[in-house]
């Protein structure tokens, strides 16, 4: 089997492998609702039974492994898709129920629910003035992080 050089390309190959970020392996998008943090992390062609999500010290830590397509003896023309072990961890805030967050995963896609704590979800408190009485909208002053 002949093999080509092909500077540019091994060039291209080369940079791009090296200075991908750990991160594109497991692209996330994380949205807060009133109730709960909502993270959605790309895992295509990942094994479910591979997946594993563990919370210690508030930092959340998802792996993943996504192993490499039995080909026998090929010859590789691109090869862009990761494969290995991969991780990505979430340092979590102090407003947020660690013991009820709840992991999906569905068509590639592993979403992961993170409940806001009830203590610093917004409510409304009532103001006394002049002998009537009014609600106003307040915020948790405690500032809630994922």
């Amino acid at each position: 089997m002949a093999t080509t050089f092909d500077p540019f390309r091994d060039l291209d190959r080369m940079l791009t492998g090296s200075f991908r970020p750990a991160a594109t392996a497991m692209p996330m998008d994380l949205v807060r609702s009133a109730d709960a943090f909502v993270a959605r992390i790309d895992l295509p062609g990942v094994d479910p039974a591979s997946i594993d999500v563990d919370v210690e010290d508030r930092t959340l830590t998802i792996r993943a492994e996504r192993r490499e397509a039995p080909g026998g003896e090929v010859q590789w023309l691109s090869h862009e898709r990761p494969t290995g072990t991969f991780a990505r961890q979430l340092t979590l805030g102090h407003g947020v129920a660690l013991d009820r967050i709840s992991a999906d995963y569905a068509d590639g896609v592993l979403t992961l629910t993170i409940p806001v704590a009830e203590e610093a979800r917004p409510r409304k408190i009532s103001v006394n003035h002049g002998g009537s009485r009014r609600s106003i909208e307040a915020e948790a002053k405690q500032p809630v992080t994922v």
